[in-house]
């Protein structure tokens, strides 16, 4: 399996070439979609210790599906307002879907229904986010909507990031995308069990082929400053568009957090171990 280790040439991949791969997994993009899908890959090669073309590829997969193909933050049930994402909430409830109502505000009347590129769901589940991430996501849970911290919960969430693991379910996409190993279906664990578990493996696919006719290498090492530029996009404005609510995501506890090494030295110990050197 080809690697690489150059971080200049994993960031600064064809922004245009990568838009016209994707573009049939769209069918045309509004700008909105265009915006999202730039930073969703801007805040990736920002803040993943671990650059491995697959997991970008699933992110972006992700996000695809739990956004309704939006590639922006939502809020729980495509709800427009805070009003109507806790009805929505409230309705599944009434149904049976949930057993617990968690739209319903606390003491200080905040509500911590599903926010984000990825719903993340209860008050102690956006204390823990917000404390991975040194952002107050308890006290301001709308912080959530912001895209990229909205982009930040996902790609922490799903990988082994601050906290070294997966936030989201306890399972990390690492534990599925690894060396020769690509389990695009089970990686789905790290965020919602086996729900639609093929259909987002063939969106990572085209996602990962996309990347592939861009230019990106399978791996490198974290280069902010060689970022690629957003390029310029063909667009169409934006139309509603009907798409069933995403899953809530319930994070799981994350341990405590390891000083022990540094950043540098964590990236290099995951990619010996990811990619070791055949004989």
């Amino acid at each position: 399996m080809a690697t690489s280790t150059d971080g200049g040439a994993f960031a600064r991949l064809d922004r245009t070439k990568f838009f016209a791969a994707l573009k049939p997994m769209f069918g045309s993009y509004t700008q909105a979609q265009v915006d999202g899908l730039n930073h969703l890959l801007d805040v990736f090669l920002t803040y993943a210790l671990v650059l491995d073309r697959r997991l970008l590829a699933y992110i972006i997969a992700t996000s695809f599906h739990e956004t309704g193909r939006r590639m922006q933050p939502v809020r729980e049930g495509f709800a427009t307002t805070d009003a109507g994402a806790r009805a929505a909430v409230a309705k599944l409830f009434a149904r049976g879907a949930i057993s617990r109502n968690y739209a319903l505000p606390n003491a200080r009347g905040l509500s911590f229904y599903g926010r984000g590129d990825v719903q993340l769901t209860f008050e102690d589940n956006y204390r823990r986010m917000g404390v991975l991430l040194g952002v107050p996501l308890a006290d301001d849970p709308d912080l959530a909507l912001d895209p990229t911290i909205s982009k930040r919960i996902l790609v922490e969430g799903v990988t082994r990031g601050v906290s070294q693991k997966g936030d989201f379910t306890g399972k990390a996409l690492e534990d599925y995308i690894h060396g020769d190993v690509c389990d695009y279906v089970g990686a789905r664990r790290t965020v919602n069990g086996t729900d639609k578990a093929e259909l987002i493996a063939g969106y990572a696919r085209k996602a990962e082929a996309a990347l592939i006719a861009a230019g990106m290498p399978l791996v490198g090492v974290r280069m902010p400053d060689a970022l690629g530029k957003p390029a310029p996009v063909a667009t169409q404005p934006a139309t509603p568009a009907s798409y069933a609510p995403a899953a809530s995501v319930a994070p799981a506890p994350a341990p405590a957090l390891s000083p022990s090494r540094n950043l540098f030295q964590r990236v290099a110990d995951r990619l010996r171990a990811a990619y070791p050197v055949k004989g």
